[in-house]
């Protein structure tokens, strides 16, 4: 069973129920999760958030990181994503080693796509022509950068109709940038998932947990009201 988030791309899908909350639990263990209830943390892409997920920690917990891999190829082959891929891109630079362990996993060859080209080239690896590529990452915040890897993609000859990400912000207006693309994303959590954890098992403080819920509740007027952009900031 999945669900879909609004705020995501084409046709995104999410882990849903018991697998939600099981991800959810295992970031904030891992010490993913950071709340501010003072200063927001600022996003590269300019938005404000009360909440931080650092999913670069994941390297170092084999057992999660196997468990992760493991629920992402099956939340995948759920949608049919897995059928014809001929290879798995990683997004420089934390999506590389998810990238790499879903490569193996599945028997593919992998690419990596950089943030901005070294030389002539922006893909590292070897993409057949119009061969189809599952794009990996660690996390999606507003999708800034996953526009630009499934943009490299493209242009080296390869077809990019499905983005898996361990975590989906699921609050900022990505639709805009990568549902023209037909690109559909796949996250095993969000940051709802996230919060019904911590508020289930009394993670972080009262006040933490407010500001965090005050934020889910209207994530871009939260951001504007924060000093970050605002509801206005893609219309």
């Amino acid at each position: 069973m999945t669900h879909a988030h609004p705020t995501a791309g084409t046709s995104a899908s999410a882990g849903a129920g018991a697998d939600a909350m099981a991800v959810a639990a295992g970031l904030i263990d891992a010490g993913c999760v950071s709340v501010r209830t003072d200063e927001p943390y600022r996003l590269p892409s300019g938005w404000a958030s009360p909440v931080y997920m650092d999913c670069r920690r994941l390297i170092s917990f084999p057992a999660l990181r196997r468990d992760l891999v493991a629920r992402g190829i099956a939340l995948l082959a759920s949608h049919g994503c897995t059928e014809g891929l001929a290879g798995v891109a990683g997004g420089e630079a934390s999506g590389i080693a998810l990238a790499a362990w879903m490569a193996e996993a599945l028997d593919l060859p992998l690419q990596y796509v950089r943030k901005r080209a070294a030389g002539a080239s922006q893909v590292e690896g070897v993409v057949p022509a119009g061969a189809r590529v599952l794009l990996v990452d660690d996390l999606m915040a507003a999708g800034h950068s996953k526009l630009r890897f499934c943009r490299a993609l493209a242009d080296a000859g390869a077809q990019v109709a499905d983005l898996f990400v361990v975590f989906d912000y699921a609050t900022f207006p990505t639709a805009q940038l990568l549902a023209p693309l037909g690109v559909r994303v796949h996250a095993l959590a969000t940051w709802r998932d996230v919060l019904a954890v911590a508020q289930q098992r009394g993670d972080f403080t009262p006040a933490a947990r407010a500001e965090w819920a005050d934020f889910l509740a209207a994530p871009a007027a939260w951001s504007q009201a924060h000093g970050g952009l605002g509801p206005t900031a893609h219309s």
